[in-house]
């Protein structure tokens, strides 16, 4: 199946059909106004330091994805505006047996997404590892198994050019946790299958003096300039900076073209210029929220004296500022509003796109049996000594969805011949923690509420409040609400009826990610074996 011959429908998968994310509508973040504009972000999740390729009048968003497998998001969009994930590139992380246990912050980081003969490339720095390159001709199908470009700590955000001549280059930033240096970009050349760096590269911009932390490179060329886009000044705060010369070596000019200015988007900068069809220039970025991630912003673009300007010059600096609502982008038709999957009645025969583990996965951590509509999730026991969840694999996460949200699930805990030990349940990951538990004792089944605060250090996981009932099911639900992500737990016997439960928590973000929540179902060492819990179903609401 070819990317540029098959008709999109004939690619989408039994999971994939059965969420309908050709029509799912979040009831929590719709970017589109339903007459003719938009309003920023595009995505209030986390899909960190995106990237676009168009592939005719199709677009391709990829993301980091740190640590969480599977990897690599595939996103999918018609109008640059409502976008639908569709795959994931990285089934596992690489290497295997490395991301077997949780690398928090390890793991992809800031990929680039390129069309190159009739096939999408992705590239990413692993900053332990090097960078890889993993390819397809089917964006829904399979991605080809990853290769290692570049061997070496440090390095990170590639982004690949194939020139005019067919020679390929790779450009690609430093991380000073490990290179011991930062704030370089460095050029070098590949073979023409882009698979392998053929020399030692060269230093071709040193952001030190004025440009730090300048990293997050995308490689482009037009009107014989060689363009390297990259973000400096830092996640949270920093500014849109553009690098161009004749020679791909250099010297560079440089110009900051977007920055926060007097707007409400901190730190506007790192994405992916785009060209529509019609002509038009767009640019994607992102935006630091601390809980809720780095979510996805999209501004107007055009090219003055060949440089880029964009969003719009507000103050009259020739800098241009984010905007907040804008006119979409002309592409030619209007399409109908969709958004990523967020709910789910766990109907379909796997896990829907939204899930992500907290390490790779392995087979007996959940079922999803054709014809049953509810996920089972074994009681996996937690690593030994561990004094909270932070280090435990099968956290089945999702991504905060929206400013303000309800996350509520229907949970039934089976212990088997456990006499206790066994627990499942709603949670809010991060560096800090909170969770909704339900568990069990030789006489009746407990609601806990609870809370690991420095979770990333080791502190303890505390029981804040707790309640005996009689049946192992039980609805649980979590409130969150801007500014602070504050999150408020309840549940409810019956389903109707919500008792709040416990203390207010103040979600956190994880190792370079947002917080996320989810499920999770564990068991302690010195229990029993057996034991599972089943989800009847996940549900994102206002």
């Amino acid at each position: 199946m070819k990317l540029f011959s098959v008709l999109p429908f004939l690619f989408i998968t039994l999971s994939v059909l059965a969420q309908n994310p050709d029509t799912y509508k979040s009831e929590v973040w719709v970017s589109d106004n339903q007459d003719g504009t938009y309003t920023n972000p595009i995505l209030y999740a986390d899909y960190s330091d995106p990237d676009v390729a168009r592939v005719g009048d199709n677009y391709y968003m990829t993301a980091s994805s740190f640590n969480a497998a599977p990897g690599l998001p595939i996103l999918h969009s018609k109008d640059m505006i409502n976008w639908k994930i569709i795959n994931y590139a990285l089934p596992k992380q690489v290497p295997e047996e490395t991301f077997a246990v949780p690398q928090h912050g390890n793991g992809v980081w800031a990929p680039s997404i390129r069309s190159h003969n009739n096939a999408l490339y992705i590239y990413w720095g692993d900053p332990d590892h090097g960078i890889y390159m993993v390819k397809t001709d089917d964006p829904y199908g399979n991605w080809e198994e990853p290769v290692l470009v570049m061997e070496g700590k440090g390095l990170i955000d590639p982004s690949p050019l194939w020139d005019d001549d067919g020679k390929a280059y790779l450009v690609h930033a430093y991380a000073g946790s490990r290179a011991g240096v930062k704030s370089l970009l460095s050029v070098n050349k590949m073979n023409a299958e882009g698979t392998k760096v053929l020399d030692a590269g060269q230093h071709v911009f040193d952001g030190h003096d004025d440009q730090p932390t300048v990293e997050g490179t995308k490689f482009y060329k037009r009107n014989g300039y060689y363009y390297i886009f990259a973000p400096a000044g830092g996640v949270s705060t920093g500014w849109q900076l553009i690098l161009r010369s004749k020679n791909i070596y250099g010297p560079y000019e440089e110009k900051v073209v977007l920055e926060q200015g007097s707007t409400d988007i901190n730190g506007p900068h790192q994405g992916a210029w785009v060209q529509t069809p019609e002509g038009e220039d767009w640019f994607y970025h992102f935006q630091d929220v601390e809980a809720y991630g780095r979510i996805v912003h999209l501004q107007p673009m055009n090219w003055k004296n060949d440089w880029p300007v964009m969003g719009e010059d507000k103050d009259g600096n020739g800098i241009g500022e984010p905007v907040k609502t804008y006119k979409k982008p002309n592409v030619g038709k209007n399409y109908p509003i969709v958004t990523p999957v967020e709910s789910t009645e766990f109907e379909e025969d796997s896990l829907g796109m939204q899930w992500q583990w907290q390490a790779n996965p392995e087979v007996v951590w959940h079922a999803k049996l054709p014809g049953n509509d509810y996920l089972r999730l074994f009681s996996i026991k937690t690593p030994e000594d561990s004094p909270n969840l932070w280090m435990t694999p099968n956290l089945l996460l999702q991504k905060f969805p929206a400013p303000d949200f309800t996350a509520t699930t229907k949970i039934s805990l089976f212990p088997q011949e456990a006499e206790e030990g066994k627990r499942a349940g709603l949670i809010v990951m991060g560096m800090d923690y909170a969770t909704l538990t339900l568990t069990h004792d030789e006489e009746d089944f407990i609601i806990r509420q609870t809370q690991a605060i420095d979770a990333i250090d080791g502190e303890e996981e505390l029981i804040i409040a707790e309640k005996h009932i009689s049946s192992n099911e039980v609805v649980f639900r979590v409130e969150v609400n801007a500014p602070d992500a504050m999150c408020q737990f309840s549940y409810s016997e019956n389903g109707k009826n919500f008792t709040q439960i416990g203390n207010p928590f103040k979600a956190k973000p994880g190792k370079w990610i947002g917080a996320k929540v989810g499920l999770f179902s564990v068991s302690t060492q010195e229990a029993k074996r057996g034991g599972y819990a089943d989800v009847q179903y996940f549900r994102i609401s206002k």
